[in-house]
């Protein structure tokens, strides 16, 4: 009967020590991830809530005035450049996915395949993130200048073919800026795509040459699976950046030519900085996010019933 008594409180005990040492853990994780939890909470969630309550008001300013219910909105959506700037951020998004995703992805391949020289590949590939991307939209801004001064237009004059318009032709300005973004931002993209082949088990692709699979095979039924989820991220993660843009078409076209490369955050940036109506910006911005959080939904929703 002791030793039945003694197991019990021994057992007791241990469970105590166990119950302690959790809570002591909880407390040490709380308090590492606090600060954090605080940043992000002042950066993003108090933000985004005030523009919720400021997109409900009339303002002068930021002063708020009055409430006025979804007033805001309906403003917002009965003006003649929201749908227009909504359909040219669903093509910037289209395009990115089409150039801008898969351009990373092909130079990650190329140098993952490249058995000389790959750190100098890597550098070169990376180096234009090293430009501030304001100055490299300015810069590239003179390449595609229209008229006999644009460099590319100089190029194309020494092989016989006439100065053609850029910037200014509706029809190609929403790719070409696309590629302006794809060429800033490709090579670190393309660095975190490597990062991932190196974990790839070299292994796999000793066996498969040995079993005399091509390059083309490799890449099919070895790199892109193993690919999949770090591309799947890094795509959510294109797609919510690319429905942000704004200082790209403010600085190439300020959304021109006739708003052909008008983006919804510039929208925003028009109803804030040039008319000042800051609850109608508020109201816009609070739609993006809207509409993000939707995308994101059915995204996820889609990859997750891959996986099964």
């Amino acid at each position: 009967m002791d030793a039945e008594m003694s197991a019990g409180n021994d057992a007791v005990a241990i469970a105590r020590a166990k119950n302690k040492q959790r809570f002591i853990n909880n407390v040490y994780g709380w308090a590492i991830i606090l600060p954090s939890i605080i940043l992000f909470s002042f950066f993003v969630w108090v933000p985004l809530f005030e523009s919720v309550r400021l997109s409900l008001y009339s303002a002068q300013g930021f002063r708020r005035l009055e409430f006025v219910g979804l007033a805001n909105y309906r403003a917002v959506l009965n003006h003649p450049d929201f749908f227009p700037a909504l359909r040219n951020t669903f093509s910037y998004t289209i395009w990115s996915v089409v150039i801008g995703f898969l351009v990373p992805v092909f130079i990650a391949l190329l140098i993952g395949e490249t058995t000389r020289g790959r750190g100098f590949f890597r550098t070169a590939a990376y180096f234009p993130n090293f430009v501030p991307g304001l100055a490299s939209i300015i810069m590239l801004s003179y390449f595609f200048r229209a008229g006999e001064t644009g460099v590319i237009n100089i190029l194309l004059g020494h092989i016989g073919i006439g100065p053609m318009v850029w910037l200014s032709n509706p029809t190609i300005i929403i790719p070409l800026i696309v590629v302006i973004m794809t060429w800033s931002g490709a090579g670190s993209t393309s660095l975190i795509y490597m990062a991932g082949l190196a974990g790839v088990n070299r292994e796999l692709y000793e066996a498969a040459t040995i079993d005399g699979a091509g390059i083309c095979s490799r890449i099919r039924y070895i790199t892109f699976p193993m690919l999949y989820n770090l591309g799947s991220t890094l795509l959510i993660l294109q797609i919510i950046a690319v429905f942000q843009i704004l200082f790209q078409p403010l600085v190439l076209t300020n959304g021109g030519p006739n708003n052909a490369s008008l983006s919804i955050m510039l929208l925003v940036f028009r109803f804030a900085f040039e008319r000042f109506n800051y609850p109608q910006a508020a109201a816009v911005s609070v739609l993006v996010s809207l509409i993000l959080v939707v995308l994101t939904a059915i995204y996820l929703k889609i990859n997750k019933r891959k996986d099964y």
